[in-house]
């Protein structure tokens, strides 16, 4: 019977490092292909030599978001064909890029992290690792191949629903199983070689080097100017979402100057976003006003998660008939 990789009782990372360590090479089949999460295989790849038949190909599927899937399902245009031409590939592609980038902008990085993409690096620059996008249509496969020499196993499989992430190998809720089979290996190694030799699948291994050398784990490090024009872009994010997001009170539209107005609009959002906010600024400059005027934003939002500091603020200014 084959084994059940759950994550609960059998880990599929432990699976995965103690089958590569007897392995010549390797083929993975995922949906989504977490940057971060490779340091959990790579110090059992690092010692191949990046040649054909001793390297590490890593096959990503496009995966649609869920809206996106649903709009595509009842579109009154669509013609269920997933036509794709070398336009539509560039622009996914390009898209899809920037998605590696966003991954790495979410969360606080570690040294472990740092050190993980640079061995990532340094193993795409090397063909140890060689990652390829299929884009002819979504592909939410996961497949692990391990490719070894051994007679009557020459390749292991397992395969279920775990992504290449940290969650999806180690902790995640998750069902994998182990095929052994000589005939299903060999049907399952021809699937992935049909897909990489694909004409939409194409190489990303030197966009994602370029994407992690532009990163904060690059080797050389930034000057304190690029993290100043970093952080003043971020802010004029920031400001600008709450200008647009959010509208001014009526009865406050003749009582703002621009700048408390702004103010308002800006603090509203960052309130929303992670429920709370600090206006500061010098004694006679409306703060007050302002403050109310935020409250009055939320003051019918009783399902926001401010709602408890939005009783504090109208209370606190005596404004009780709003409540």
């Amino acid at each position: 019977m084959p084994r059940i990789f759950d994550n609960i009782s059998e880990r599929l990372l432990t699976a995965l490092t103690n089958t590569i360590k007897s392995a010549d090479r390797a083929d993975f089949c995922v949906g989504y292909f977490n940057l971060r999460g490779w340091k959990l295989l790579q110090a059992e790849i690092d010692h191949w030599t990046g040649e054909e038949n001793n390297r590490c190909r890593v096959l990503v599927g496009m995966q649609r978001a869920p809206q996106d899937e649903l709009r595509q399902l009842f579109s009154l245009t669509a013609d269920g064909t997933n036509q794709v031409d070398q336009q539509k590939v560039v622009r996914l592609k390009r898209q899809i890029v920037e998605e590696f980038r966003r991954q790495l902008m979410l969360g606080a990085p570690t040294n472990d992290d740092e050190k993980g993409l640079r061995d990532l690096v340094r193993q795409l620059k090397a063909k140890k690792v060689v990652v390829k996008l299929f884009l002819r249509h979504p592909l939410h496969a996961k497949l692990y191949l391990m490719h070894r020499q051994d007679y009557n196993t020459p390749t292991l499989a397992f395969l279920g629903s775990s992504n290449l992430t940290l969650s999806g190998l180690s902790y995640q809720g998750e069902l994998n199983t182990e095929v052994s089979d000589f005939d299903a290996c060999k049907k399952l190694s021809e699937w992935f070689e049909d897909r990489w030799n694909d004409r939409w699948c194409l190489d990303i291994s030197d966009d994602l080097i370029e994407v992690i050398e532009e990163s904060w784990a690059r080797e050389d490090a930034l000057t304190p100017y690029e993290v100043y024009l970093k952080i003043a872009y971020h802010l004029a994010q920031e400001a600008r979402a709450g200008l647009s997001e959010f509208k001014l009170p009526r009865e406050f539209a003749n009582q703002l100057f621009d700048y408390q107005a702004a103010a308002v609009q800006i603090a509203a959002h960052h309130l929303n976003k992670r429920g709370g906010v600090l206006l500061g600024d010098v004694v006679g400059l409306g703060k007050t006003l302002m403050a109310t005027g935020l409250a009055r934003i939320f003051q019918d939002d009783y399902s926001c998660k401010c709602k408890k500091l939005l009783r504090k603020l109208l209370l606190y200014f005596g404004n009780t008939s709003l409540l």
